[in-house]
């Protein structure tokens, strides 16, 4: 559910035309619902409930500064993946000991400045990378908690480039070889080891994959404490999926999702971590484009945009499918017609969707692209010298940009011309 609704015909993001956004900020954009993000957290906070637990959001989906105050201030932790993003969950009033230090890359100097400023946990993903936080730790006189990422070797049967859990992906310490990796770590006095972490993929549409992980780390679990260590803490990750069609195909809900972590994993009495991002931000944001021109080409039609594959390259990198739509409902009765839909930038791959049915459009309408609030924004890029497109977030009947569009002297300025040019 979301709360992108037609009202008289007219795209609304909650109380607020689209169109009366489009007016203020031009296109294109992004626009999130504040309603739709909380709702979305408050469902897997729900789905645990009564149980240990803290829903820590990843924001690498969406890192905007109102995005995570709206989250923290309702009571979500963080996931993040690199120094920027801590800053960024700090700067929004995140607590140290709420915010999760996930990746594969962390450098010595970015495990310094989250174990000086505070931290829940680094989720370590290789041995070199615990041999590190160890000497930084024992460098600041302090000890640094720890979960080991196992890699459980189970296909999320999802997209090849989201897919995490399987032996031939970077991520995570093979299971096998948990019980000598977590002895070692023990010896470590820099380190404090609380639990395990494990994450399969992203966009899982099946809890069939998260079953089989989720009993591994069981079997984990017990063979950790049988060898002493205190597994207190279980760090199960993301990747519950969104339905980015209207079919009647819909993943798991998080209540189901948080009854199965129940079935697997509650006998253990470990507090539960669970770290969603693209089912709480997903399907809260749109981007919105205004189609150039109606080319007219050989067998077929093209709405150019002026929204592009910097601006939402999701299509071109993971031909992911998103539901694009008319900001002004189509007339009752008017036949569909097939687009190609594209963008300006000198790219083939510069292609939203391809022979799309939608009612006529001619240039100034605008359409909006659903389920854009994950990996859109945040992957966003100056490719061709197009400048970011802003942000906006709407809160009932209000509105507030909360990134603005740089001028293209803002981008240029941003260059340094070496003296002797």
């Amino acid at each position: 559910m979301d709360h992108f609704l037609y009202r008289d015909g007219v795209l609304h993001a909650e109380d607020v035309p689209v169109a009366e956004i489009a007016a203020t900020v031009g296109t294109p954009f992004y626009v999130y619902s504040t309603a739709t993000l909380l709702r979305h957290f408050r469902l897997f906070d729900e789905a645990l409930e009564g149980t240990d637990h803290l829903v820590c959001y990843a924001m690498k989906a969406a890192s905007n500064q109102a995005i995570l105050k709206t989250l923290a201030e309702a009571g979500a932790g963080m996931d993040v993946v690199s120094e920027g993003e801590y800053r960024r969950a700090k700067a929004a009033g995140v607590p140290g000991d709420k915010i999760v230090f996930s990746g594969v890359g962390k450098t010595a100097d970015e495990i310094r400045y989250a174990l000086s400023g505070g931290i829940r946990q680094f989720n370590v993903e290789s041995e070199p990378e615990m041999e590190v936080i160890n000497a930084v730790a024992l460098e600041l006189g302090t000890t640094a908690p720890i979960t080991v990422r196992v890699n459980p070797d189970v296909d999320a049967k999802t997209h090849a480039k989201i897919a995490t859990g399987k032996s031939e992906n970077k991520f995570g310490i093979p299971i096998a070889r948990a019980r000598e990796v977590y002895a070692h770590a023990a010896s470590l006095p820099g380190l404090e080891v609380i639990g395990i972490d494990v994450h399969i993929g992203s966009q899982l549409t099946d809890l069939d994959p998260f079953r089989l992980a989720y009993q591994k780390v069981a079997e984990l679990t017990q063979a950790l404490r049988e060898d002493g260590h205190d597994i207190r803490r279980l760090d199960l990750g993301g990747g519950l999926g969104i339905p980015y069609t209207r079919s009647n195909e819909a993943p798991p809900l998080p209540v189901e999702y948080g009854q199965m972590i129940r079935e697997e994993l509650g006998h253990l009495n470990c507090e539960i971590e669970i770290e969603p991002g693209r089912l709480i931000a997903g399907n809260a944001g749109l981007m919105v484009s205004k189609v150039i021109y109606v080319k007219h080409g050989e067998g077929r039609d093209f709405l150019i945009l002026d929204g592009a594959m910097n601006d939402l390259i999701r299509p071109a990198m993971y031909e992911a499918y998103h539901d694009i739509v008319p900001v002004t409902e189509a007339t009752p009765g008017v036949e569909p017609q097939p687009y190609d839909i594209v963008g300006p930038v000198c790219e083939s791959g510069d292609t939203f969707a391809k022979a799309r049915l939608m009612p006529p459009l001619e240039a100034g309408d605008m359409v909006a692209f659903r389920s854009a609030g994950a990996y859109g924004a945040v992957m966003s890029s100056e490719y061709n010298s197009r400048p970011l497109i802003p942000e906006v977030l709407v809160h009932g009947d209000q509105f507030a940009v909360i990134r603005q569009r740089p001028t293209f002297d803002d981008m240029i300025n941003r260059d340094t011309i070496p003296e002797w040019l």
